[in-house]
Formats: structure tokens, C-alpha cells, sequence
């Protein structure tokens, strides 16, 4: 992979900086134990080449403070105050392209203990260009995970917890090895919950299923827009759980995030998925989204904040 590209600015320590000095210790608390929570907001250039929207930031920022709530540690920063440092930051880069906003709030504090009851909380916001995360193009090809997924008594998946996010990487790094996509994760009861870092959704006989918010999944704004957006069309959706096999006789797999967006399956575990191309339901779904984000459908306008 080459090397990230970034915006120019970042917030950190309190002001905007050049990107290239918002740098922490090595000392620090949450580069050792994972004690911090990350978010992902995606910005999209309008269909009139313009303006830039930014997808469900208020949304995403309810979310962010609950996973600061579930670990019991708090920021200088409310709700409001968050959504206007985003927008000025966002301004003072001005993306000429899609890219995606990285909230992180993290133990800034240097020790070698992971007390959270010690932690002093800092926030960071920087932002990359970011087109496609994973293909678009064509259908992915997944492998399910031999790596359990985490369950809310270890750590809750509900929060981006960063520390977490080293079980999305034992998984998506053994089967990235062996030439697949992505890898998909179950639960202590080898039940389907989610991708490395996506959402997951079926359909079978026309009816579009995903686990529910209560099966060890974080609980996605992409997710939860697909769920709306069915429902508005009138596809019946049903979130409950999802055996392994279950997947190979689907008719339509798709993964949603903030970072994959909607993007079909092909294959997984070798096995094809319905007729080996993007199923109806995904289409509707993939292209309804995407106009949404692009500016073009005033119904759902109050998803995006303009920069």
C-alpha cells in the first residue's frame, strides 16, 4: 500500500496545526493499551462539483460520545462543540476530492498503567482523501474468520474502541495473506456478525437481513441508513441471527460502513454468492446511497451538513 496521503491541517491539542506536528510520544497511554475511541465520517463532493457534504455528522458524533460513556471517561468537548470543530476544520482544508474525517479521543496521559480511572482524555480530528476502501467495481471475495469476534463482555463493539480493533486486525491480516478482501467474524455461538470493519446484510427470498445491534456489532451509521432506505422502499428487513452457512445460500451479501460504503459480494469461503453479480436489492440500494451523499436527493438532505 503507498504511502497515506493527508489534508494539509488536523485539530490537535486544542487548535489546528499542520498535519505533519500533530504528533504524540511514545510514552503515550493509548499508543501502548488501545485506551482511546476512534470515528469515521465520510465527506463526499456534491453532484455539482461545488460543495462538499459531510454524511450524518451529527450522528456520528452521538456515537462517538457513547463510546466515551461506555468506557467511563469523558472530553473537554459537547456535542455542538465537536460538530463545529469538525466543519472549521473541514473548511480550513477544503477537500477538493471524497475524503474521511478520523475523530480519535485518546488517554493523552504517560504511564505505564491502563487506568482508565487515571486517564487524561485528548482529542485529535484529522482527515485523508478516500475514494474506495474496498472495490466497488466488482464483487468482493470473503473468508470467514477462524479469529473470534469480540462480545461485549470482553470489549463492547457497539464503541470504536481502538484498542478493539486489533481482533479486525488479526482477521482481515490472515485472510488479506491468503488473497481474499475480507474476512467476516462470528460470535462465540458461530453465528455471522460482522466484516473486519463493516456491516454485513443478506437477502434471501427478497428479504434483506443483518444481525442485530445486540449480536456483538458495531452499531453503523451506514448500517442503520440501509435499514432506513429499505424500509422507505418498501423491502422488508429483518435484523436477527445469521448462520455460516446461511451466507452461501443467499441470494445477495453486501457489506455497509462508513469506510466500505455498500459494496457487493461475490464469493465467500470459495462458495458464489446468488448468480455472481450485484443483486437487484444491493443495486437499488447501492445507487440510492450514493445519490443521497451526492446531494441528489433532497429527501434525505437532512443527512448532510454542506462545507
Amino acid at each position: 500500500m503507498k504511502n497515506l496521503e493527508y489534508l494539509p491541517y488536523a485539530f490537535f491539542e486544542r487548535k489546528i496545526v499542520p498535519t505533519e506536528e500533530a504528533k504524540v510520544s511514545i510514552m503515550t497511554n493509548a499508543l501502548q493499551y488501545g485506551t482511546g475511541v476512534i470515528g469515521g465520517i465520510r465527506c463526499y463532493l456534491a453532484g455539482d462539483k461545488k460543495t462538499m457534504n459531510i454524511f450524518r455528522l451529527v450522528d456520528h458524533y452521538k456515537r462517538f460520545l457513547n463510546s466515551l460513556k461506555i468506557l467511563n471517561v469523558s472530553i473537554p468537548f459537547n456535542h455542538q462543540k465537536l460538530v463545529e470543530l469538525t466543519l472549521a476544520l473541514a473548511r480550513k482544508n477544503k477537500p477538493q476530492t471524497d475524503s474521511y474525517i478520523r475523530p480519535f479521543a485518546y488517554a493523552a496521559n504517560i504511564g505505564l498503567s491502563p487506568d482508565l480511572s487515571h486517564a487524561e482524555m485528548d482529542l485529535a480530528i484529522y482527515m485523508i482523501p478516500l475514494g474506495e476502501y474496498l472495490p466497488l467495481s466488482r464483487g468482493l471475495k470473503l473468508a470467514v474468520s477462524n479469529w473470534m469476534r469480540i462480545t461485549d463482555r470482553m470489549i463492547p463493539a457497539r464503541a470504536k474502541i481502538s484498542g478493539g480493533y486489533i481482533n479486525s486486525a488479526m482477521a482481515r491480516g490472515d485472510v488479506a495473506r491468503l488473497g481474499f478482501d475480507d474476512a467476516l467474524m462470528m460470535d462465540d455461538r458461530g453465528h455471522i456478525t460482522e466484516a473486519s470493519a463493516a456491516n454485513i446484510f443478506i437477502v434471501r427470498d427478497g428479504v434483506l437481513i443483518t444481525p442485530s445491534k445486540y449480536s456483538d456489532v458495531l452499531e453503523g451509521m451506514t448500517r442503520r441508513t440501509i435499514i432506513e432506505l429499505a424500509s422507505d422502499l418498501k423491502i422488508k428487513v429483518e435484523e436477527r441471527e445469521i448462520d455460516r452457512s446461511e451466507i452461501y445460500v443467499a441470494d445477495e451479501v453486501f457489506l455497509s460502513g462508513t469506510g466500505v460504503q455498500v459494496a457487493w459480494i461475490d464469493e465467500v469461503d470459495g462458495r458464489k454468492i446468488g448468480k455472481g453479480r450485484i443483486g437487484p436489492i444491493t443495486h437499488k440500494l447501492q445507487k440510492l446511497f450514493f445519490d443521497i451523499v451526492r446531494g441528489k436527493e433532497k429527501k434525505y438532505s437532512h443527512w448532510l451538513t454542506k462545507v
